[in-house]
């Protein structure tokens, strides 16, 4: 299980997702991404990320008032 903090690039959180999910999974691993909601459009949008990664969303929550986590993992 890897973490990924992606806060710091606020709503422009997509190609370094998209980036991770390519390129630094293993196999069966879960990875956790925590993002800035701010008008929650981020929230649709790294869903959308993660479907069209050939990912499956397992867990979505919000972690505090700014902020979201989301939990993926490579569909079987």
């Amino acid at each position: 299980m890897k973490r990924y903090d992606l806060r710091h690039l606020k709503g422009a959180f997509e190609n370094r997702m998209v980036e991770i999910l390519k390129e630094e999974k293993e196999p069966k691993e879960v990875l956790i991404f925590l993002f800035e909601i701010g008008d929650f459009s981020p929230i649709q949008r790294s869903a959308d990320v993660v479907k069209e990664n050939g990912f499956e969303l397992v867990n979505s929550l919000k972690f505090n008032e700014v902020d979201w986590t989301i939990v993926v993992k490579l569909k079987d």
